[in-house]
């Protein structure tokens, strides 16, 4: 079936996923334990810091990247975890695209806390890639204190790099159109919207982790911005596409757009 074909191509043209330890001087993580609300709310962050020439990926990496696993099932005092992606950057290697982070990497976390000190306990499982990618694990460890109300600049900053909701950039609609294929779905979404910059590029993601998105096709049409991707399910199994879970994220000079669901 064409599916398992683009799979073994996508596997043929992506840097070489090896299972080895990653050296501790290729990525480190740590805890920053942030501050408390006034709604009770915890606002904490993930630091990443990788050396020069590593990358890691964004949460919807592109064909060519390691999605990233975060486990907070250890913590306590808490109700559950956020995470905040700051713009990432578009990355090209061996003809793939792949959506991610060099250098250092600030990952703000909205937590959800029972009301006094919590305690974040995670392991977080992440791609990173050179001439070779290697999967990581990183434990990452710190107390909450409830009585910490100063924020964290360095958070701050990062919380301010997060795309721009479709509210805040002037998205006006997002007309999506289905169509079937042999094996999935052709997807075309049209946006109403000001350009972003030169070369706007987009992600498309779904409400199913089952479904394979291809990389999207993008052009202007006017005051419209046209993106189209193919939908295949792993399995090769027949499915629906809820509209309302499609998540398209535009991005050009170094910013980018947060639209959630079709309205059309």
């Amino acid at each position: 079936m064409m599916h398992r074909l683009l799979a073994a191509l996508a596997l043929v043209a992506a840097p070489a996923i090896v299972a080895a330890e990653v050296p501790s001087d290729v990525v480190s993580g740590t805890l920053r334990p942030g501050w408390r609300t006034a709604d009770g709310t915890h606002v904490a962050a993930l630091e990443l810091r990788l050396a020069p020439g590593w990358k890691t990926y964004w949460r919807a990496p592109g064909d060519a990247g390691i999605p990233p696993l975060f486990d907070w099932s250890g913590s306590s005092g808490l109700r559950g975890v956020n995470v905040t992606w700051p713009v990432p950057h578009v990355f090209r290697q061996s003809g793939m695209r792949s959506i991610g982070y060099s250098d250092r990497v600030v990952l703000p976390l909205t937590v959800a806390t029972d009301g006094g000190d919590a305690r974040l306990d995670g392991e977080v499982e992440i791609g990173v890639c050179h001439d070779v990618c290697l999967p990581a694990t990183l434990k990452v460890s710190g107390t909450l204190d409830a009585t910490t109300t100063t924020p964290d600049p360095v958070i701050a900053a990062a919380l301010a790099t997060r795309p721009f909701t479709a509210a805040e950039a002037g998205v006006s609609s997002v007309r999506c159109t289905v169509a079937p294929e042999d094996d999935g779905l052709a997807l075309t979404a049209e946006i109403a919207m000001p350009r972003l910059g030169a070369d706007e590029e987009t992600m498309i993601e779904t409400a199913n982790p089952a479904v394979w998105v291809s990389e999207p096709e993008t052009r202007r049409s006017g005051d419209r911005l046209v993106t189209e991707t193919r939908l295949v399910h792993v399995d090769g199994r027949a499915f629906a596409l809820d509209r309302s879970g499609v998540r398209i994220t535009v991005m050009a000079n170094g910013q980018a757009v947060d639209i959630k669901g079709c309205n059309g």
